[in-house]
């Protein structure tokens, strides 16, 4: 969806004649990166036999490589997303993870069109990260690291 609305943006007359032909016939087609967004760690909630927690500790697993078990992770709230598409309900849990929990490189399922990255943030660049507009991402990134400095960051050590 990203990737289409960066089309419809430099390329508006592809969308003024939509029919087949003039998608696949892009002449200066964008490259794909243009499409790749920062977004959270998640997934569908598909297995009625598990939590919601472990579903998550299964996607983290999947996406990002690590192992994280279920009493570690701390449910923040729930909220919804997409409302004028889908209404999806999104539940928003916070885990610490290790080096030691580590099992994998993650980057999720590729048969299922998954292209994952996992990517760090310094913690003193998170507030310029999730403000950056140049930087396409989730309005979930940007509240998570909002709740991050107000709630787990006052605690931590000073350097």
């Amino acid at each position: 969806a990203v990737y289409m609305c960066e089309v419809e943006r430099h390329h508006p007359q592809v969308f003024q004649h939509q029919d087949k032909e003039s998608f696949s016939h892009l002449e200066d087609p964008l490259p794909a990166v243009v499409g790749v967004t920062y977004e959270l760690c998640a997934g569908i909630v598909d297995k009625p036999n598990l939590s919601l927690e472990e579903i998550a500790c299964g996607e983290v697993l999947e996406e990002c490589g690590y192992r994280v078990p279920v009493t570690d992770l701390r449910r923040i709230t729930s909220y919804r997303s997409g409302v004028g598409v889908t209404g999806s309900r999104q539940t928003l849990f916070y885990a610490e993870v290790t080096d030691q929990m580590r099992t994998g490189e993650g980057g999720g399922q590729p048969e299922e069109g998954e292209l994952i990255e996992v990517v760090e943030i310094p913690l003193e660049d998170s507030m310029k990260f999730a403000y950056d507009e140049s930087l396409p991402k989730t309005m979930g990134v940007i509240f998570s690291f909002m709740w991050f400095q107000n709630n787990i960051a006052p605690q931590l050590p000073k350097k």
